[in-house]
């Protein structure tokens, strides 16, 4: 499985950016996305930034793998989830027919 994990620019360059989640800063190749002003976010994976992200979508994602560390180590993780509960799963448009 792979796994993109939200950043954000906090130093800009034409190739790469210093990017940061939670405190730590990691170095990015821009060279899919190309160069993003500071304070972008972005998904990254395996050192690449590989597609730019509204600040509510980097929330979400990062909730969700906030709330996968908790559920592993026991705690609890519901209010990471907060669009996902109570709410009724639904078949995709082309299985509803069947």
């Amino acid at each position: 499985m792979c796994i993109g994990i939200p950043m954000q620019v906090v130093i800009s360059g034409p190739f790469e950016a210093v990017c940061e989640r939670h405190g730590q800063t990691h170095t990015l190749s821009m060279m899919l996305i190309g160069e993003q002003p500071v304070g972008t976010w972005v998904l990254s994976h395996l050192g690449s930034a590989i597609r730019v992200l509204d600040e509510a979508e980097a929330r979400t994602i990062d909730d969700a793998l906030t709330g996968l560390s908790e559920a592993v180590e026991g705690r609890s993780f519901d209010a990471l989830f907060a669009d996902l509960i109570n709410r009724e799963p639904e078949l995709p448009a082309h299985l509803r027919d069947m």
